[in-house]
């Protein structure tokens, strides 16, 4: 399908492919004919499936072109194409006849994704928008090329594992993210060719790090060079508005039964995977595709065959889809970001599951942002909203997520969010994060929350790197989300049992009056286990005792409150602890420890 410059009987020319099954008469309008409609038609295939094809001799790469299509009630219609693999810079909408030029270089990143890319490794993501996350000095998107001079190493700095990309597919609008629609297939000319994105994902993999793609088969926009009503019919989108429109997007829903539409899909996940060398897609909105009423009031859906809400199309869409890619590439990850408690969204299909791979645990998120943004003075009060999220945490392959999501629209930034004055602020999002990266999952951060930026994400501006050079706390907890992440990479507790409940212990999850949590993080050898503690108020705590998982010398491996990340190295004696012969927490040793104001500790079992 699509546009293939070819040589046809020593003519050098482009062969195009479209599924319109209800026009009337289908022709390619380009640079190649003046724009004429009567110059180059296309020819309904023999087999009835409604594709029309033909070669256009002289049609080049690098030309622009649209399919004329006469709908079945006579209107003219102007399209891109579907399967146009680069369009336009918006706000232009015509496609662009191009052919891949790329040499991979990533054979050895391939041939060891699984090490990276499994459930018993550690997946640590940085999402990023790539037209906001630096800009030029004259303001404009930095380029997939200069993304690759800037963005790999700044993350590879960081010690992340892998890449979000929020959508990098071909959209009309920039405001929507890249979550509106129009080139499934094209990756944005905003910022280059597709031989220059593939050369940016080279460049992750050429330094160990995953790439994750934004995918949206939830819904599409109505713009009139787009998918909808391609033909003049609903082709790719339902009929009757109740089951084909969404009113939260003002976008249009796929219809998931169509044969020809499910295929669409497939194989576009497929090509990113496939021809993008993409380690994972991260699928968005899987909630509204589930559920027919989906953010609609009675009247405003139409009820499954069964009578209920569950969309059993999609239900089916998801699991063949996810068993057809992940029988072909059992190394990629397929994530979904669900927030209802649909059942077994990332377990396998042969157990009755969507066979999801992961899945973003979003009841984890606003109950740990909630708690964090109460004064620490009644979190007494509060205690069960972060500690109540161990009670589900392995119902799900859960990805911790701290998105963009909880950047915008008037939520402001992470750090906005915490109470208290400026040190404060800082110590709550200090706290915040080692919680996150000891918390049973893999996890994902937002650009600009890694050094906790002031204001709330802006596409149309820039991550305020500036505020790097203005204060000493951003530094501070740059280094901070760096040696998180190396801590993750490092200790297996963290990451071996990440979706077992066998990697997990509460040493003391009840101490609601000083807001005090203290857990065991596991790993197959009781030697290389974790115990973390941590300090929910800023009252230091003297003497604070807790049982541990063996006796010993235990080693503090990281302290929020050091003063290299911005705290008050108000508590130096905690280095090395050797445990007593004191029971405590149902266990036979303890140790003592002076737990400072704000703050998390992590301890490891020393060998000395």
């Amino acid at each position: 399908m699509g546009a293939h410059p070819i040589g046809l009987d020593g003519v050098e020319g482009t062969y195009f492919s479209v599924w319109a099954p209800n026009a009337k008469h289908v022709s390619v309008i380009g640079d190649f004919n003046f724009w004429n409609k009567d110059t180059n038609p296309l020819f309904p295939r023999w087999d009835g499936s409604g594709i029309w094809e033909g070669f256009v001799p002289g049609a080049a790469v690098g030309q622009r072109y649209k399919y004329f299509i006469l709908s079945p009630w006579g209107h003219h219609l102007e399209k891109a194409d579907p399967y146009g693999r680069l369009y336009e810079t918006p706000p232009k909408t015509a496609s662009i006849i191009w052919k891949d030029n790329y040499n991979w270089k990533d054979n050895k990143w391939k041939a060891n994704r699984s090490l990276r890319n499994s459930h018993d490794c550690p997946i640590s993501i940085y999402e990023v928008h790539l037209g906001s996350w630096m800009r030029n000095p004259d303001g404009t998107s930095l380029s997939y090329i200069q993304h690759k001079e800037k963005l790999v190493s700044y993350v590879k700095k960081m010690g992340y594992t892998h890449v979000e990309l929020m959508p990098v597919m071909e959209h009309p609008f920039f405001g929507s993210w890249g979550y509106q629609i129009t080139g499934y297939y094209a990756p944005s000319s905003r910022y280059g060719t597709p031989d220059e994105l593939m050369e940016l994902i080279d460049a992750f993999h050429s330094e160990d790090i995953g790439v994750i793609l934004d995918w949206v088969p939830s819904h599409f926009p109505g713009d009139a060079h787009g998918i909808f009503k391609f033909d003049g019919t609903s082709l790719y989108e339902h009929e009757d508005p109740r089951k084909g429109y969404h009113p939260d997007w003002n976008s249009y829903i796929f219809n998931y039964g169509r044969y020809e539409v499910r295929s669409f899909l497939f194989s576009n996940a497929m090509y990113w995977i496939e021809h993008f060398h993409a380690d994972g897609l991260r699928v968005d909105a899987v909630a509204s595709m589930l559920y027919l009423d989906y953010s609609r009031k009675h009247g405003e859906w139409v009820p499954n065959i069964y009578g209920g809400k569950e969309n059993l199309e999609a239900i089916s869409f998801f699991k063949e889809l996810n068993e057809y890619i992940y029988k072909e590439h059992p190394d990629i990850q397929m994530i979904a970001e669900e927030s209802t408690a649909f059942p077994k969204v990332s377990k396998p299909i042969y157990e009755g599951g969507l066979g999801f791979g992961l899945k973003w645990m979003m009841g984890w998120m606003h109950d740990t942002l909630k708690y964090f943004s109460i004064d620490p003075l009644f979190r007494r009060y509060h205690h069960n909203q972060i500690t109540f999220s161990l009670v589900y945490a392995y119902s799900e392959n859960f990805v911790l997520p701290l998105s963009h999501d909880e950047v915008v629209h008037g939520k402001g930034s992470l750090l906005s969010r915490m109470p208290g004055d400026l040190w404060q602020k800082y110590a709550n999002l200090r706290a915040l994060f080692a919680y996150m990266f000891t918390h049973p999952g893999s996890k994902l951060m937002f650009m600009g929350c890694e050094f906790g930026q002031f204001s709330e994400w802006n596409h149309d501006g820039s991550v305020r790197w500036d505020q790097l050079d203005q204060l000493s706390f951003s530094q501070g907890l740059q280094l901070l989300i760096r040696d998180l992440n190396n801590l993750y990479r490092k200790q297996e507790a963290l990451f071996k049992k990440q979706y077992n409940p066998e990697g997990f212990e509460w040493i003391e999850p009840n101490d609601w009056e000083q807001s005090v949590l203290s857990y065991v993080r596991k790993s197959d050898n009781p030697e290389k286990d974790l115990v973390i503690v941590a300090n929910l108020t800023p009252v230091p705590r003297k003497n604070y005792r807790i049982g541990m998982p063996g006796f010993g010398t235990w080693k503090l491996e990281l302290n929020t409150d050091d003063p290299k990340y911005g705290g008050s190295g108000m508590v130096k004696n905690n280095k090395k602890i050797n445990t007593d012969s004191i029971h405590m927490h149902k266990r036979e040793h303890s140790i003592k420890l002076d737990l400072p104001p704000l703050a998390v500790v992590v301890f490891s079992k020393s060998k000395a």
